[in-house]
This record gives structure tokens, sequence and C-alpha cells, in this order.
């Protein structure tokens, strides 16, 4: 996650670790990195990032012979926290990850949930993109600004939906759009959904006013012209879309999401060094090499302790984000 503002929230550069190729002429029996049984669980609904990462990663892993018939599955609920409660109670299961990000540390916070980052073993975060700022293709509102001069009006009567729980990207971003708009956080009236296909629905309905989610999860919608987009969050424009970044527009944000996979507890070191391997193979597959580009996503790899290091920073950051927020 990228944030800058003037308050300095939630700044982090994207730290890069790449392990060695992994990669041989050879199936995943070769390179160390075949795990029959494989099970990916997705902590929300299907059409969300964790969803279309999860997918992605694993038909990419099958395409590369890495291992053989990833089973994905959905559980969603509270914000990712049902699914990670659930990956905790599987204490040492090697053969089970959770796709996850930035909306499940936030959600851990504002849901006030038993089990926490701190309880999965971490494997590796893949991602880092951009938030979008999009509107139903039948909206009154063809400029960010037309948009926000709207939501200064009346903030309570325009809401942004997203496919996040509160302290998650899709929450943070609006709120930091509205903080650098002279609009209150606490007078935003924002409706969490549990992901971006949740949203979508709301979006395209009118139900919201406008919403926030990954560039990833709607660039299908903006091509074929259903969601009309009006800016990025980051700080360049996404090549391909032809939208401003909210500091281009006037709207001191900066603002990235990220998404990792992470293990249940209790893994032997040989079960954790086995899943690291599998991500360092499948991030240098030139499958998903393509499927970053394809999606909008940036290369943000980073595994092991390292990776576990950046959760406890991220944690720590969404608690100071929400303090000085007023939220």
């Amino acid at each position: 996650m990228r944030l800058r503002t003037p308050l300095a929230l939630l700044g982090a550069a994207v730290l890069v670790f790449l392990g060695p190729p992994l990669l041989t002429t050879g199936g995943g029996a070769e390179t160390g990195t075949r795990i029959p049984g494989l099970r990916f669980m997705v902590p929300n609904t299907p059409g969300g990032g964790y969803d279309i990462t999860a997918r992605t990663a694993a038909r990419n892993a099958e395409d590369a012979g890495l291992t053989p018939n990833i089973e994905v599955f959905n559980l969603p609920g509270a914000g990712g926290t049902v699914g990670l409660t659930r990956l905790v109670s599987e204490r040492g299961n090697g053969k089970l990850v959770m796709s996850m990000g930035l909306g499940v540390v936030g959600a851990v916070r504002s849901n006030h949930a038993p089990t926490t980052l701190a309880d999965t073993t971490p494997i590796a975060r893949l991602t880092e993109e951009q938030d979008v700022v999009v509107v139903a293709k039948d909206s009154p509102y063809r400029t960010v600004d037309e948009l926000i001069d709207a939501w200064k009006e009346d903030p309570g009567k325009l809401p942004v939906g997203g496919g996040s729980a509160p302290g998650g990207p899709d929450h943070l971003a609006p709120m930091l759009m509205a903080r650098a708009a002279g609009i209150s956080p606490k007078d935003v009236n924002y409706i969490p959904f549990d992901g971006g296909g949740e949203l979508l629905a709301s979006i395209l309905g009118n139900k919201v006013a406008f919403g926030v989610s990954g560039v990833g999860e709607y660039l299908d919608q903006i091509r074929s012209g259903e969601l009309r987009l009006l800016a990025v969050t980051g700080p360049e424009r996404v090549d391909g879309l032809d939208a401003p970044t909210l500091q281009e527009a006037g709207y001191d944000v900066d603002f990235t999401n990220w998404r990792g996979i992470v293990a249940p507890p209790g893994l032997t070191d040989a079960e954790r060094d086995k899943l690291v391997r599998l991500t360092e193979a499948l991030h240098d597959s030139p499958a998903w090499q393509k499927s970053l580009r394809a999606n909008g996503w940036d290369d943000a790899f980073l595994t092991g302790d390292r990776f576990g290091a950046f959760l406890e920073a991220q944690d720590k950051r969404v608690v100071s984000v929400l303090k000085e927020l007023g939220l």
C-alpha cells in the first residue's frame, strides 16, 4: 500500500526480494514446488480482487507445471475475517493457503477479530495495484471534479461503495479523497461490500453514487463502457486507461493496494519453504508476468519473514491512519 498525503499517511516503498530462478525444463517435482491437494481459500465473494488473484495464480502455477490441480474455493464474510479464522483453525495444514491483502488487515481491526494475521504463516506478497474511482455509464458525473463538487454539497446523500470493510483499501481511498477535498471523513456515507464482485451490481444499479475498487477488478467493465472511469488513486496513470490521477486533478492523494498469500500457523520449516518456493517459481514464470500486465498489477514480490515484517508494519499504519482521519 502506498499513501502520500500532507499527513504522510501510510507511505510505503515497494520492497522487492527475488529468490534465485527456480524454473527448469522439468516440472514441479524437479523444482521442489509440487504440493498435491493444495487448496487456495478466497475470503470474499467471487469476482473480487482476492478471487481474481487466487484463480489467476492457481491457473498460472498449473500451466507452468509447478503443482497440479489447485482447488480454489470461496469462504466470504466479515471483510475476510471469517476466512482468516478458518485458516488459523487449520493449524499445521501445509496444503492450505489464503489470498489476502490490505482489506483483511483493516477488517481485523474494524471487526475486533479474535484472530489476526500475526497468527498466520506469511508466504508472499504478490502484487500492488491502484484503486479506481468509477460510476455507472449513465451517471450524471463525467469527471472527478463534477463528482467531488456534488459530494461536497451534501456528503451524506452521495453514498460511496467499496469492496472492503472499514480500514481496508476501498474504505481508506475515498476517506483520503474526502479529506483532500475538504470533506470531513466522518460525514462520508461509506457502504462496504464483501469484495468488488458484490460492489459492481450496486454501482451498475446506481445504488451508490460511485465506487472505489482495484483496477484489475473492473478492467473489463471499464473497457466495455459499462463503467465510467473518473480517476485512479496512484502516482501515475494506468497504461491503456484514459483517466487522470487524483493528484493531477488537484487532490493530494497517492494510494495503492497490495495482495498476498498466507498459510495456517504451525507449519514445519519444510512445509513453509515449499510454499515459498512455489510462489517464487510462480513469480518467475512467463505466465504470471503476462497476468501482471493484463490485470494492471504492479510486481511487489516479497516473501517469508520480510513479508511478515511488512504485515506487522501495515497493521500499525492502518491503526494510525484511522486515528488521524478521526475514524
